[in-house]
Parts: structure tokens; sequence; C-alpha cells
């Protein structure tokens, strides 16, 4: 069974910076797809980020582009999101999921395996 623990979510001020981390367990992750999605209060859930475990070949949404990174350790088995010069509406939890395929998706559907979530707030 395929386990995600995601941790370093907080507070932080606007500007700042973030790492969150999700630990992979259960599986060999040599044909997954992993992401991070984020939802808001109120709003639904979305993929911020993409990454395929086996070329590292990633995909950022637009919202992102330029401030977070994914970023995977294949030793470790650990997915990692660099977020920086966040905003106030970056403020959601945020997930990590993996899926086995052969393409990235942003399809939340898609993704059969989630964590249970790390809360970041970015205060203005």
């Amino acid at each position: 069974q395929v386990q995600l623990v995601e941790s370093g979510g907080g507070l932080v001020q606007a500007g700042g910076s973030l790492r969150l981390s999700c630990a992979a367990s259960g599986r060999t992750f040599a044909y997954y797809f992993m992401g991070w999605f984020r939802q808001a209060p109120g709003k639904e859930r979305d993929l911020v980020a993409s990454i395929s475990w086996s070329d590292g070949s990633t995909y950022h949404a637009d919202s992102v582009k330029g401030r977070f990174t994914i970023s995977r350790d294949v030793a470790k088995n650990t997915l990692y999101l660099q977020m920086n010069s966040l905003k106030p509406e970056d403020t959601a939890v945020y997930y990590c999921a993996a899926r086995l395929g052969s393409a990235h998706s942003t399809r939340v559907n898609g993704y059969p395996y989630w964590g249970q979530g790390t809360q970041v707030t970015v205060s203005s």
C-alpha cells in the first residue's frame, strides 16, 4: 500500500519561503508521477506541480511558475516543493499525491494515493 506523509507546512510572511516534503513508501515508484495539490477554503483542489519519478520531468501551474519548484530524491523516496516569494493567495492545505502513469495529469481523480495534507498560511 502506498503511503504518503507530508511535512514542512507552517505560517510565513508574504515574500517568504517554505519547503514541503513528502515521504513516500510502500511501492517502487519508478513508473509513477507524483504531484502537489492545494485546496483553499471553499475552493476546489488544484494541481500545483507534478514530476515524473523516473526521468524528473516537471509540470508547474501558471500561478506558481518561477516561484515554486517540484523535485524528488529517488534514493530517499521523498518529494519536495520549494516555495519562494509566497503570497497570501498561496494559503491552502497542500497535499502530496501519486499515480501510476505515463504522462502528467492535472485531474484530481487521476491520483489514487494521497497524503493527509499540510497547512500553509501566508500572512500579508
